[in-house]
């Protein structure tokens, strides 16, 4: 009897261990993946999107409770309008295909057309961010965990074995920082760096500090000698060295006038005007940059966002620089910190008697969007991480790699939007006087007004060797100050996001290291998810001073310095890129004053054969040029008309716009005319072009 109920004991046992053992691998497994995607920012959710839909399986960890970061957190105003969108293909495209479909299914009016890749505005709301965000993910069998803080990563040589958070573990055999802040490379032990770089270091003439804004004539101290709030230093630094401040953070608000959806603005606890006694000095100087810029947003909605011009916004200065070494609690303190400045500058804007009426009442019509954010109490989650930690890896893209040397053997994306950074600084200068430092406005062409188009190279995005061998880094990549002022954005991190998943799910079918990746079978993989990797023909940049040597283009180019002119033109090389030393303009801003066609440009030409030609011109569009250029082409018997509406942009990354097509004899003098004979604005002669049409 004894024996029998031994041998029960002994069974049941043995059952509740294998029970055990059971439900710890069933536990493992699903804490373990082909890939791991740290960080659901639109290069994180990308990538996992990515590497599910090349057959790995993918667990994507979000450190908070919101998943998208800034594309469903209140940047609703898609910077792409500044790209080629052309070349920003893949799930960037998808994406915003699958945005316009949510709007056009429930019967509403598309918000904008993805399929034409000009410079119109893309803008929709949080909310169906959100929704599609989530929808694609889900589609893709993408296992989403959120509030996943890491805490720890564990490593045999170099390579991550696992990745811990403050709720568990989890294995893969390829790990992706979608992190704005570089948090996991920065724990798997790849160099980094955080600020910014000195002008030697890379040979970059935006390094180092950056004065674009004009000195304010005020005191940024006060009565004992001390800083004022919201002033960061009384002592920039050398020009030309680098420091470790970034960017100024802040808040994408999605608000709105509309009574029916609007939520009253949260007051600010315990709110100090004497916070804002420097914008008080301001307003009073008479300075009139303060405040924050609005973007029209479908739902009658606006998308309120630091004002890279202005002098006093939305961007906390200096309120970013401790955010990348901060743990969890201290990014908490940091993001609410933001909070209560965004709400007390409103509070200051609509109450404060230095204000203008004006603008007191153009804010107190704001309110935040009863539809956006409810568990967030309408505001953002979001605090928009512009730059912090890049990685030092297998290559650090720079100016001269946007400007200068776009193209590389191992591009994975194009990116495309301009070298355009927010301030870092606000000094109060010793002898009087305060400026804001660290602005980069917008490098990028002229018509239309775009980035230049240049490779993000695979080693980029990947760590050294000896460091890490199963890591891909899409979002803190390896970059300069410089340069991460033009990757920032994310229609750039989407689509780089999507490679790196690309890539880590190849990696996981194989022991070899990420860096060890045959880039003809990547290459081959991204082409399938539709990334596009050959640059545009236009890729070559003009020279820093804008300038673009006519003999370098095709056909025969005809500048205005060749011109016969007549009546009133000025020469100016203002706006950029222009054909030539320059370009010149005739008549004024005003719609009520009409050319009387006194001024004339006359360009003489003898082609060197007959046939037809496609004549096209440069100019600087704006919406102060005419709509209404007349050009008048003689050539022998043939007399041919056109008008030009200068308004209206080049096509995207081209010196010229299509006029018309001509006939035009050789061994006789062509003459082709351009004046401000009933004109209303300005008339701009820059350069015209002649391509024969014979193939």
């Amino acid at each position: 009897m004894m024996q029998i109920h031994m041998t029960t004991l002994i069974r049941r046992f043995l059952f509740t261990m294998a029970l055990i053992a059971s439900i710890g691998q069933k536990v493992m497994a699903e804490n373990d993946a082909d890939v791991i995607v740290y960080g659901a920012t639109p290069g994180g959710f990308c990538a996992a999107i990515a590497a599910a839909r090349e057959g790995a399986s993918v667990i994507l960890l979000e450190p908070s409770d919101h998943v998208g970061a800034m594309s469903t957190g209140g940047l609703s105003h898609c910077d792409s309008n500044q790209m080629v969108r052309s070349t920003v293909m893949g799930l960037f495209d998808e994406w915003h295909t699958r945005v316009v479909k949510d709007y056009t299914s429930r019967g509403l009016n598309a918000p904008y057309d993805p399929s034409v890749k000009d410079q119109a505005l893309w803008t929709f709301e949080p909310h169906v961010a959100m929704r599609v965000t989530m929808q694609m993910l889900d589609e893709a069998g993408v296992k989403v965990l959120t509030n996943c803080y890491l805490q720890a990563v564990t490593k045999d040589g170099p390579r991550i074995m696992s990745l811990v958070t403050k709720n568990r573990a989890f294995a893969a055999r390829v790990f992706i920082d979608g992190t704005y802040e570089g948090d996991l490379m920065a724990a798997a032990g790849v160099d980094w760096t955080i600020g910014r770089e000195g002008r030697e270091e890379y040979g970059e003439s935006l390094a180092g500090k950056q004065y674009p804004k004009k000195r304010m004539d005020i005191n940024g101290f006060d009565d004992e000698g001390e800083l004022l709030p919201l002033l960061t230093t009384d002592d920039a630094g050398p020009e030309e060295a680098g420091d470790k401040n970034v960017m100024t953070y802040s808040f994408r608000l999605c608000l709105t006038e509309a009574p029916d959806n609007r939520v009253p603005m949260p007051e600010p606890v315990n709110y100090d005007p004497a916070v804002f006694e420097i914008l008080r000095r301001a307003l009073t100087a008479g300075e009139k940059h303060v405040g924050f810029d609005l973007y029209p947003l479908p739902g009658n909605k606006l998308d309120g966002n630091n004002s890279i011009g202005g002098q006093f916004s939305m961007g906390l200065i200096g309120g970013g620089n401790e955010w990348h070494s901060a743990d969890e609690k201290g990014r908490k303190k940091i993001w609410e910190k933001h909070k209560q400045y965004t709400l007390e500058l409103i509070h200051f804007l609509k109450t404060d008697p230095s204000v203008p009426s004006s603008i007191r009442d153009k804010y107190s019509k704001l309110g935040l969007c009863k539809d956006e954010f409810a568990s967030y109490g309408h505001f953002s989650p979001s605090l928009y991480i512009r730059e912090s930690r890049r990685m030092k890896g297998m290559y650090v893209i720079s100016q001269k790699d946007i400007l200068d040397t776009p193209e590389k053997d191992d591009p994975i994306a194009i990116s495309s939007f301009p070298i355009d950074s927010h301030d870092c600084q606000r000094i109060a200068l010793k002898g009087g006087g305060v400026i804001n430092e660290g602005t980069i406005f917008p490098v990028r062409r002229a018509n239309p007004k775009q980035g230049y188009a240049y490779h993000v190279p695979y080693r980029s995005i990947v760590p050294k060797l000896e460091q890490c061998d199963n890591l891909v880094v899409p979002v803190a990549l390896s970059c300069t100050h410089v340069g991460i002022s033009s990757l920032r954005i994310e229609g750039t991190w989407m689509i780089v996001g999507q490679s790196a998943g690309i890539a880590a799910a190849l990696a996981s079918r194989s022991d070899a290291p990420v860096q060890g990746l045959p880039y003809p079978k990547l290459r081959e993989r991204l082409l399938a998810q539709k990334q596009v990797l050959d640059l545009p023909d236009f890729s070559k940049s003009p020279s820093a001073s804008g300038f673009v040597d006519a003999k370098t283009l095709p056909g025969i180019v005809l500048d205005d310095a060749s011109a016969k002119l007549t009546g009133q033109w000025s020469h100016s090389a203002n706006f950029k890129p222009h054909i030539g030393s320059g370009y010149v303009f005739s008549g004024s801003p005003s719609k009520k004053t009409e050319g009387d066609g006194s001024a004339t440009a006359i360009f003489q030409i003898k082609v060197p054969k007959s046939g037809a030609y496609h004549l096209l011109m440069s100019y600087s569009a704006h919406a102060t040029r005419a709509t209404n250029v007349p050009v008048i082409v003689t050539s022998g018997s043939q007399i041919k008309h056109f008008s030009v509406n200068q308004t209206q942009p080049l096509p995207s990354g081209q010196y010229f716009k299509s006029v018309g097509n001509v006939q035009l004899e050789s061994g006789v003098e062509t003459t082709i005319t351009i004046s401000n004979h009933q004109t209303v604005g300005f008339v701009i002669v820059d350069a015209l072009q002649l391509l024969s049409k014979e193939k």
